[in-house]
C-alpha cells in the first residue's frame, strides 16, 4: 500500500478524528504518485500510522479517510459492513413501506463522498468522491444484498465531482426503473419522486422535521412558500389547517408537480395557487400590491459555495428576509433557511435580524432549525451540518 506523510505539526486534526486530508498539509512525495481513488496509509512526520484514506490528486482535499485504524482493511466486507451500520442507525426507518429516508451521509456515517438515499422500493447513489467512485461496483452490490429495492439509480451529477476530476454520471446502476415513479409518505403526507430529473436525489429528504414543523404552525395562516419546488412545505402547511398557500418558483415542472401533490393528498385548487415567477421578484410585486402573509417559508438554493463567496450569498439572504418581513402580519412567522455548509448558524442569525432591523420589524426567535436525524451530524467533522434556519415570530 502506498503512503502519503504529513509535514511536521499538521496531524491534529486526523487525531482529533477530521476525515480530511489538506493538500497543504502533505510533505514531499515519495516514491509513485497514487491513483485517484486509490487506499493511502497516512503517516505523520515521524512515519506513524493514523489512518487509511481514499486518495484525491485533483482536489483540494487530497485524501479522505476511511478508517482511523491503520490496520484495517478496506475492501468489500468493509464496504458491507459499514453499510450495515449506517442503516442500523436509522432503525425502522430504514426499510418502512413506502418510506424515504437518507440510509448514508457521506462522513458522517464513515463513507466519505457516498450519499443513499431511498424512496419506497428505489435506492439513488451519489458518488461525490474520488474513492467512491473507485469502490462504487462494491458498494452497488452491497447495497442490493442488504435492501430489497427494485432499483439502485445514480445520480452522480452534481458540480462537486469535477473537483475530485470525476466526469457527471447519471443511470441505472441495478436492478431496473418500476413502470410508476417512487411513492412515499412523510409524515402523513403523499409525494412522487422523480429519481432521474429531480433536484439533488428527488426529494429534499433534509427537511423533514421542518416540514412537520410548519404543518403544526399553519392553521388557519395564508401560507407563501418561496422557492417552493414541488410543494413539500405547502402540502404540510394545508394539512396543518392553513387558509391558503401560494407557491413561487421559477420551475414550470415543478410547480406542476406541486399542483399533483395538492391533488394526490386531497387539497382543490382554491387552496393554492402557483406562481411561476422570480422569487426575488415576486416578493417584490408582493410588496408593491400590499400583499400580507402568516407564516412565509423561505428554503433557497445554496446562494453560497464556498467561503470565498460568502458576503455575496449574504446579500442574497438578507434580501430575501427584507422583502418576507415587508410582507408578514402582526405575529406572523418567518421560517427561513440556509443550505450553504459555508454560512454558521451566528451569521445566519446576524443576517436575518439585520433583515428585520431594517424592515422596522421586531423579531423573536422561536426555533433553531436544522437538518433532520437521518442526516446526521459527526461531531468531529462540523462541515456535515450544512442546513439551518429560523423559525421566527414578527411582531
Amino acid at each position: 500500500m502506498k503512503e502519503i506523510r504529513l509535514r511536521r505539526g499538521r496531524d491534529s486534526s486526523l487525531r482529533r478524528l477530521h476525515p480530511w486530508v489538506f493538500s497543504g498539509a502533505l510533505g514531499e512525495p515519495a516514491g509513485d504518485s497514487p491513483a485517484s481513488g486509490e487506499t493511502v496509509r497516512v503517516l505523520d512526520a515521524a512515519g506513524n500510522a493514523l489512518a487509511l484514506a481514499a486518495w484525491s490528486p485533483q482536489s483540494r482535499i487530497r485524501a479522505r479517510v476511511w478508517s482511523f485504524d491503520p490496520s484495517e482493511s478496506i475492501n468489500e466486507a468493509f464496504f458491507q459492513r459499514r453499510l450495515e451500520e449506517a442503516m442500523a442507525r436509522r432503525g425502522e426507518r430504514a426499510t418502512a413501506p413506502n418510506g424515504a429516508c437518507r440510509l448514508v451521509h457521506g462522513e458522517s456515517d464513515g463513507l466519505p463522498g457516498l450519499i443513499v438515499d431511498r424512496y419506497d422500493n428505489v435506492l439513488v447513489c451519489q458518488c461525490l468522491s474520488a474513492g467512491a467512485e473507485a469502490w462504487k461496483e462494491e458498494i452497488a452490490d452491497a447495497l442490493m444484498s442488504l435492501l430489497p429495492a427494485d432499483c439502485l439509480y445514480e445520480r452522480s451529477d452534481a458540480g462537486i465531482r469535477e473537483l475530485e476530476g470525476l466526469s457527471p454520471v447519471k443511470g441505472i446502476l441495478r436492478g431496473a426503473l418500476p413502470d410508476t415513479e417512487p411513492h412515499i409518505v412523510e409524515n402523513g403526507a403523499g409525494y412522487t419522486v422523480d429519481v432521474v430529473e429531480g433536484h439533488k436525489t428527488g426529494f429534499y429528504l433534509d427537511q423533514s422535521a421542518n416540514r412537520a414543523l410548519a404543518r403544526r404552525e399553519a392553521k388557519g395562516r395564508r401560507v407563501l412558500n418561496c422557492f417552493s419546488y414541488t410543494g413539500a412545505f405547502s402540502v404540510a402547511a394545508l394539512q396543518g389547517g392553513a387558509s391558503h398557500v401560494t407557491n413561487v418558483d421559477a420551475s414550470e415542472p415543478a410547480l406542476e408537480r406541486a399542483a399533483a401533490h395538492m391533488a394526490l393528498n386531497g387539497f382543490d385548487k382554491g387552496q393554492y395557487s402557483n406562481l411561476c415567477a422570480n422569487a426575488f421578484q415576486q416578493l417584490r410585486r408582493f410588496r408593491e400590491d400590499e400583499r400580507q402573509f402568516d407564516l412565509i417559508i423561505l428554503d433557497p438554493p445554496k446562494f453560497a459555495d464556498s467561503r470565498n463567496q460568502l458576503k455575496k450569498g449574504a446579500r442574497a439572504y438578507k434580501d430575501i428576509a427584507l422583502q418576507a418581513a415587508y410582507l408578514l402580519s402582526p405575529g406572523g412567522l418567518l421560517m427561513t433557511f440556509s443550505c450553504s455548509g459555508a454560512m454558521d448558524m451566528g451569521l445566519f442569525q446576524k443576517i436575518t435580524a439585520d433583515a428585520l432591523l431594517d424592515a422596522g420589524r421586531f423579531g423573536q426567535v422561536q426555533a433553531w432549525l436544522y437538518q433532520g436525524a437521518d442526516h446526521p451530524v459527526s461531531l468531529p467533522f462540523p462541515e456535515s451540518l450544512y442546513l439551518k434556519g429560523l423559525l421566527c415570530r414578527l411582531d
